[in-house]
């Protein structure tokens, strides 16, 4: 008797533990986060084709960055992450872009990215959505608007207009085209 309350002791409080425990709380990958904007690129001669944009590179605008997945990259669709904590985000798309070495083809430290470069603004309402206590909070962005800025970046502009696939384009997941750019 005296073995058997010292094992059920134990055991019992194991019960306890066990039953009072939660399964962990992780996001899982396949859960949607917070959205990115896409934007297909169509000929604007012929805007039911699709057309590349050869040596493409997007820079942030603030803070500099080049996306790394459009550094030198030809393609007919871009995928880019807004600003969850501002109204506007800002890139810079250089088409036919390359490395200027600044006439000092063995100092790298002078390089810049040249090209053709246009500027578009990206304009936002945003809201917080619930996902789960796991996964936390997800931002959705509502009456999304790009404007192609027509500044003296260069004078050669090749966006030559934007199309919301929708009135009061919203972007609350990446499984649709939000935006059609024409050059």
């Amino acid at each position: 008797m005296k073995y058997f309350k010292i094992l059920i002791i134990p055991i019992f409080l194991i019960a306890i533990l066990s039953i009072s425990c939660e399964r962990d709380d992780i996001c899982p990958d396949s859960t949607p986060t917070t959205p990115r904007l896409i934007i297909d690129l169509y000929n604007s001669e012929s805007p039911e084709n699709k057309k590349n944009v050869f040596d493409l590179v997007v820079v942030g605008v603030g803070n500099d960055f080049i996306l790394s997945d459009y550094n030198f990259k030809d393609t007919n669709q871009i995928i880019l992450p807004l600003k969850t904590d501002d109204n506007t985000t800002e890139y810079i798309l250089i088409k036919e872009a390359f490395i200027n070495d600044n006439d000092t083809p063995d100092d790298a430290t002078d390089d810049y990215v040249d090209g053709n470069p246009d500027v578009i603004t990206i304009n936002y309402s945003r809201e917080q959505v619930y996902v789960s206590r796991a996964c936390g909070y997800k931002t959705i962005f509502k009456n999304v608007t790009i404007s192609p800025d027509d500044d003296d970046i260069d004078d050669d502009e090749w966006i030559v207009s934007q199309q919301p696939l929708n009135p009061n384009q919203s972007v609350e997941n990446e499984d649709e085209t939000h935006f059609n750019i024409l050059h």
